[in-house]
This record gives structure tokens, C-alpha cells and sequence, in this order.
């Protein structure tokens, strides 16, 4: 029977629990904060709790499973050691059927706007995307050395429910005017489990796989959009020398760089039907229901 192992199961990885549960699909999920081991228990998963920076890694289900990797990397530095623990952990003897690494296409670094497919040379430009960066290679050297197959998603922006940034419009910050805010990328939570349970179970998936709804936009037009869509103020728009003066240093990371993601190998491979693969299809639900 198939099983799916889920490290670093919080909001992305319990909606793909959810899907691979449907399936009929055993579940174990590792965590590291102990409430939410007791709620994963009582949705019928085996729950190992384990700090993935000290604990015995070996103790995590491998052999035969779909195995998907959603544990963030350490907050500092420029590698990921939690990774690196948990592959040199791994009994030769009980190798995972395929491995699911969610990465960020941060790692493609500032391209200016361009649309950017899986061809393009990554260049990191912050230790979070380098981070990400280095856990890739180290999957894909061990992968290839293991023969394991594998598949990496780069990843933009995640929205949807709990993910809104409501407080941030409420407390009138504002954003770069569109003329002169760089592009960016997104997908719903809903599509990206899907997109991981797809990565997995189609034997075609294979490597890096770029992930997004396709859709121009600037973050301009996406905070624009959730205001409307929850009847909050409509942020001022400011040029991009004020933004340097009154953002945060946190928010100006996201607008030093500009790129637009091509998905069509993610459609082509995975077959996917997004449910939302406008920001507008989403936005239109929440106008619904108010």
C-alpha cells in the first residue's frame, strides 16, 4: 500500500495530508511543537514528534513512502542543515519512493521583470534564498546518488485564508505605485497541495518545477485587491524612493526583485486544473460570501 511521509506538516503540509488521506493514503507526519502533534493525532495520522536539529532523524518513516519536505531551514546562515541531517540519516535499505522538496523561485533571484522558466541559471541574492538554493543541490546530489526520484517546486508568494495580509492594509501601510512596483508571483494554498500530491504521484514529474498561477501582477495590484475585496481602505500608493524611507526592511526585500514565473511546465507535467489561477477568482469568493 502507499504511503506518504509529510516533515514539517503546518498549513500547506496538513492540506496535503487531507488530499493523500482521501486517497486512502497511510499517513506520518513529523512535527516539532507538541499541540500540534495532539491535533494531526486526532485526524488519524501517525505523528512523530521530532526536533529536526537534535533528534535521532533515523527514527523517521522512509522505506517505499512519497515523502514530502516542508520543514524551513535554519533562520541564519547559508545552508540548510536540517537537510542535510535527515539524508545522511536515511538507511540505505529503506530508501523513499519519491521525494517532494517545496523551495521558493527567490532562488532565481532579481531578473528584471523577464519571465523566467526552469532554463534560467538560478542567482540567489539573500541568505533565505540561498538557504533554499543549497538544500536543493544537496537533494539533487543525493538523489541522483541514491537513485531516488525527485521533484523541486520553486514556489512564490502563498496566499488564501489565514495567509490575507489584512492587519498590514489595516495599519495603512502603503504600497509602491504600479508604474513603478516589480512584478510578483503567486499561488493559492489549495492549488500548491494539490501541485504536491500531483508531483508525486505522476512518474513524469521529475526535477526542478517552477509553481504559480501565471498572472501578471505587482504587489501593488495584489494589496489593492484584498482591500476591495474585504472592504478595508485602499492603500496609498507611494514612489519607490519613499518606499525606501518608510517600508520596512523585511517588506523592501520583496520588492528588490522582479520576475514573472512560467508555469507551463508545471501544467504540462502535473496536469493540474487550478482552482484559482486568477488572484481575482479567489478575491471573487470572498465577495460572495460577505
Amino acid at each position: 500500500m502507499q504511503q506518504a511521509t509529510i516533515i514539517g506538516c503546518g498549513d500547506i503540509g496538513e492540506r496535503v495530508a487531507k488530499i493523500c488521506y482521501s486517497r486512502g493514503m497511510p499517513l506520518h507526519v513529523v512535527v516539532r511543537n507538541t499541540e500540534r502533534a495532539n491535533h494531526l493525532s486526532q485526524c488519524h495520522y501517525d505523528v512523530l514528534l521530532a526536533d529536526l536539529d537534535q533528534d535521532d532523524l533515523s527514527l523517521i518513516p522512509t522505506e517505499n513512502n512519497w515523502l514530502f519536505w516542508f520543514a524551513p531551514p535554519p533562520a541564519v546562515g547559508e545552508q540548510d542543515s536540517r537537510l542535510k541531517r535527515w539524508l545522511s540519516a536515511i538507511n540505505p535499505q529503506a530508501l523513499p519512493k519519491k521525494i517532494i522538496y517545496i523551495s521558493t523561485s527567490g532562488v532565481y533571484g532579481d531578473c528584471q521583470g523577464e519571465w523566467v522558466d526552469e532554463s534560467r541559471p538560478a542567482n540567489p541574492q539573500s541568505d533565505r534564498a540561498r538557504r533554499r538554493l543549497d538544500a536543493e543541490q544537496q537533494l539533487s546530489d543525493w538523489s541522483q546518488q541514491h537513485e531516488v526520484p525527485y521533484v523541486i517546486l520553486r514556489v512564490p508568494g502563498i496566499y488564501g485564508p489565514g495567509r490575507w495580509p489584512i492587519e498590514t492594509i489595516k495599519q495603512g501601510q502603503p504600497v509602491v505605485k504600479c508604474s513603478e512596483s516589480p512584478y510578483s508571483n503567486r499561488i493559492h494554498q489549495d492549488d500548491l497541495a494539490q501541485i504536491c500530491v500531483a508531483a508525486a504521484l505522476r512518474s513524469e514529474a521529475h526535477g526542478v518545477i517552477n509553481v504559480g498561477d501565471g498572472q501578471q501582477s505587482t504587489m501593488a495590484e495584489y494589496f489593492q485587491g484584498v482591500a476591495k475585496a474585504f472592504g478595508l481602505p485602499i492603500p496609498e500608493e507611494i514612489s519607490w524612493d519613499d518606499a525606501q524611507r518608510l517600508l520596512s526592511p523585511g517588506m523592501l526585500s520583496y520588492l528588490v526583485e522582479s520576475r514573472r514565473i512560467d508555469n507551463r511546465r508545471m501544467l504540462e507535467l502535473l496536469k493540474v486544473k487550478l482552482h484559482y489561477p486568477t488572484l481575482q477568482s479567489a478575491l471573487q469568493e470572498i465577495e460572495k460570501i460577505d
